[in-house]
């Protein structure tokens, strides 16, 4: 199951945050402001630890009670937290089924594209992913049904 979706620049700026698990709180009240501070703490240390590590090793990383699969394409670090025992190539093949959405949705997308439409990144992950899980992965099914949600809008 995945915990968590970041799409990160290598500057440490997270441009899409999508938690389908909440974090481990530090603190046994779980209140929201201390969930958010929480989440921001793994955010940046997801990224030290992504940035950081060498282009030899895998880009699977062991991390607290999770695995972090993570793969960058051009500047930006697309990274997924799952269960230990879920299987890592599929979860790269996922990243990489997204990338292709959102390049066949934009025509060829850059950060700026996830940057000033975020709200459309939003619905083709929540068109892709449900609750923690893959919902569809055909392409052409996936952006038919966002290019239809827009008609609607």
């Amino acid at each position: 199951m995945i915990r968590f979706f970041l799409l990160q620049n290598r500057q440490g700026k997270t441009r899409l945050s999508k938690w389908y698990v909440p974090p481990p709180s530090q603190t046994p009240s779980g209140a929201t402001a201390s969930a958010e501070v929480e989440k921001a703490r793994i955010e940046a240390e997801v990224h030290r630890l992504v940035t950081a590590r060498d282009k030899k090793y895998t880009n699977f990383i062991e991390y607290n009670s999770y695995k972090l699969i993570y793969r960058r394409y051009a500047g930006l670090f697309f990274t997924i937290a799952v269960d230990v025992s879920d299987n890592e190539l599929s979860y790269l093949e996922t990243i990489h089924l997204f990338v292709e959405l959102l390049d066949s949705y934009f025509s060829n997308v850059c950060e700026l594209d996830i940057v000033f439409n975020f709200n459309k990144v939003y619905s083709i992950l929540d068109e892709f992913m449900l609750a923690g899980e893959m919902e569809e992965t055909s392409k052409r099914e996936i952006l038919d049904r966002v290019k239809l949600l827009e008609k609607i809008e």
